[in-house]
């Protein structure tokens, strides 16, 4: 007789130490599935991810995934992301055991599908921050939705992923390599489109027809809701009423020129005016949905950030200077974000010195955007450079590089108080020489950003300490 016993499902993830790869796995884990998963460097994620019951090694090799007799392996799919490549040691042992091997945008997909209301939230900018206002705003409505998002946020106790038992999932699309072309969303938020991941799109019109396709991607009868104050999504508006009228879905644009704005702002806690948009996105979402206007707003008025997003750390001494300078960490590193969010410290902080430490995240960005980057810091009354993070997989060599955006600024901006920082080592003296000089006597208060996608959060830790 068959066994009646029900057999666990499993899953293996490389790369698992990753945002989105770990919310994933977390997500099956809380479902019942058995999850493990490697990554090549050992990080605050991975030791969560061990303490949470999620076995994971470091590094990467066939037998960690467990290869058995009859070339029968231990777990009955490979989910992997974007950076693993073909010749990974994993990858290479799964494929030839012909145990399936999966994309995790592929698989993240599969879970859209399984929510009656599923929200996907996209953008260039500012979809980490609007999908936790979103999150949040459903919660309390006690919609208990399930959230994916690519951050760690204080609500869902420092984690990037809630579980929840309703009919919603409110998700954030990432558009790099058009992962979001897998998802199939009733609702279909979009913040903006700009120059971004030129790595992968080449061209801004290819950009533009990738957002065009993950809006033809919502399901029939579904809603897009959509930024009318960003004037590459505005241009777009004819092909969205195409779709629109081909898919019968209802399109609601908002606008901080609307009456609502007002509104809004008065109860958001975020500064800047990218902040108000994003929670605009999220009123309009709130309304879409039924949720009273009271909830909606009392929902943005209690969040407060998110892991990376002008995120507070704490407050030091440096030098001689009796000057207190708060520090902050913030993921910001396109230049329409840097000027976005430097706008943002300003309004909060119109009378300290902003001090930034930027690490640019990428060559190739640096490369294609290298004249929006050396307009980016003009709201800083110091910034230092540091060494472009490399990303695996995605660098080449380029001409372009931290040193020659320091003497760029400096050309066009003389006077500018920009330096280029060999080692983030050597930050917290630099700061402390600079407040120590005139320029900065009778300032009370200074505000540091560390700032940028790469490692240099790891140089915050080091500064508080």
């Amino acid at each position: 007789m068959p066994s009646s016993k029900k057999v666990q499902k499993s899953a293996y993830f490389i790369g698992i130490g990753g945002i989105g790869m770990s919310a994933f796995a977390r997500y099956l884990h809380a479902k019942g599935w058995r999850v493990a998963g490697s990554d090549g460097q050992k990080s605050s994620v991975t030791d969560e991810l061990n303490k949470e019951g999620i076995r994971v090694k470091i590094g990467h090799d066939k037998a960690h995934f467990g290869l058995k007799m009859a070339r029968r392996a231990a777990f009955s799919r490979i989910i992997y992301n974007r950076a693993i490549r073909t010749d990974n040691p994993e990858f290479m042992a799964a494929s030839a055991a012909g145990i399936p091997l999966i994309p995790y945008a592929e698989a993240l997909g599969e879970v859209t599908r399984d929510y009656e209301t599923a929200i996907a939230i996209t953008g260039s900018h500012g979809k980490s921050t609007t999908t936790a206002l979103a999150s949040v705003m459903l919660m309390h409505a006690k919609r208990d939705p399930t959230i994916f998002i690519g951050t760690k946020l204080a609500h869902l106790g420092g984690r990037n992923v809630r579980v929840g038992r309703g009919n919603y999932l409110v998700l954030e699309a990432d558009d790099y390599g058009a992962a979001f072309l897998h998802y199939s969303p009733s609702v279909a938020i979009v913040t903006n489109i700009d120059r971004e991941h030129m790595d992968f799109y080449k061209t801004f019109a290819r950009v533009k027809r990738a957002f065009l396709a993950f809006l033809a991607r919502t399901r029939e009868g579904g809603t897009l809701i959509l930024n009318w104050d960003d004037r590459p999504l505005r241009s777009l508006r004819t092909e969205v009423e195409k779709i629109a009228t081909r898919r019968k879905l209802k399109v609601v644009w908002y606008s901080a020129s609307a009456a609502v704005a007002k509104k809004v702002k008065k109860y958001i806690t975020l500064p800047g005016a990218h902040n108000l948009s994003n929670g605009l996105a999220a009123y309009a979402l709130g309304r879409h949905l039924g949720i009273p206007e009271a909830k909606i707003l009392s929902a943005l008025h209690s969040y407060r950030g998110a892991w990376r997003r002008m995120e507070y750390r704490g407050t030091i001494a440096v030098g001689s200077s009796k000057i207190k300078v708060k520090v902050f960490d913030d993921y910001a590193h396109h230049p329409a974000e840097i000027k976005a969010t430097l706008a943002g410290f300003r309004e909060k902080f119109p009378h300290a010195a902003l001090l930034v430490a930027f690490q640019p995240h990428q060559a190739k960005r640096l490369e294609v955007l290298f004249k929006e980057f050396v307009a980016a810091f003009g709201a800083a009354d110091a910034t230092w450079i540091a060494p472009i993070y490399k990303v695996a997989g995605r660098d080449e060599p380029t001409k372009y590089d931290s040193a020659a955006l320091v003497r760029a600024v400096s050309r066009r901006y003389p006077g500018s108080r920009i330096f280029y920082l060999e080692d983030l080592k050597l930050l917290r003296k630099a700061v402390g020489e600079l407040l120590a000089t005139p320029l900065f006597h009778g300032r009370k208060q200074a505000v540091l950003v560390m700032m940028g996608a790469g490692d240099i959060v790891e140089t915050t830790e080091k500064i508080l300490k």
